[in-house]
């Protein structure tokens, strides 16, 4: 069909994952929140690691311990908090509402759609069979050489399903996912019902258009 944005015709859409399809801040922050706990620190409010769940554990450990990637102790403690995650990974997380009837509504009408996030694929493959997304192409953080907002695993994932970059739209709710998707020549959008980050003024990214609920990508698209 053809985009609203630039006239071409669109052939494909591609999403994050955590804060676009799922939901997942609170078993990201419980996981977090169990490394405190044995460290003899209280747990957090849950609602204090939302806005920093599309960083995954960047962003927990942030928000937990102050620890930020090149610190000494960063890589013992993100190893710690990926083995706590996925043994709880399932619990509480679940696709945000509209998501399910978005997709169904882009198969209607021709257009493949696919996943592309910077979780680990270990994590990210059984989570999107978890929760019945069966997307045509999933790419993860650790899928090629580059995580976003390194456009590579876009281009990664336009060419797995053979279609050209400028023919597809990248969906996500961080800036990193808008530099990534211009980077990678395709339109972009941001999903603004997701975690954005702190004090995140999402519309000074530059992405093509904004996304309030999952139903408006349809709209947008002119699909009634």
């Amino acid at each position: 069909m053809a985009s609203p944005l630039r006239g071409v015709v669109l052939q494909a859409v591609l999403f994050d994952l955590d804060g676009t399809l799922i939901d997942s801040a609170g078993d990201l922050g419980r996981a977090a929140n169990a490394m405190r706990v044995e460290r003899g620190m209280a747990a957090l409010p849950l609602e204090v690691y939302r806005p920093h769940g599309g960083s995954g554990a960047r962003g927990m450990l942030g928000r937990a311990f102050g620890a930020s990637p090149g610190e000494p102790a960063y890589e013992d403690l993100k190893r710690e908090f990926l083995v706590l995650y996925e043994t709880l990974m399932f619990d509480t997380t679940a696709p945000f509402a509209g998501v399910h009837d978005q997709l169904a509504g882009l198969g209607a009408i021709g257009l493949r759609w696919g996943i592309v996030t910077n979780k680990a694929e270990r994590l990210a493959a059984p989570l999107v069979q978890r929760l019945g997304l069966r997307c045509g192409v999933l790419v993860g953080g650790d899928t090629t050489a580059h995580a976003k907002p390194h456009p590579a695993p876009l281009l990664e994932a336009a060419r797995r399903l053979g279609v050209e970059p400028a023919r597809c739209l990248y969906v996500g709710d961080d800036e990193r996912d808008v530099i990534a998707g211009r980077a990678a020549g395709m339109a972009t959008a941001v999903a603004a019902w997701g975690y954005l980050g702190v004090g995140a003024h999402h519309g000074e990214w530059g992405a093509d258009f904004c996304l309030d609920a999952p139903g408006d990508l349809l709209k947008t698209l002119g699909v009634p």
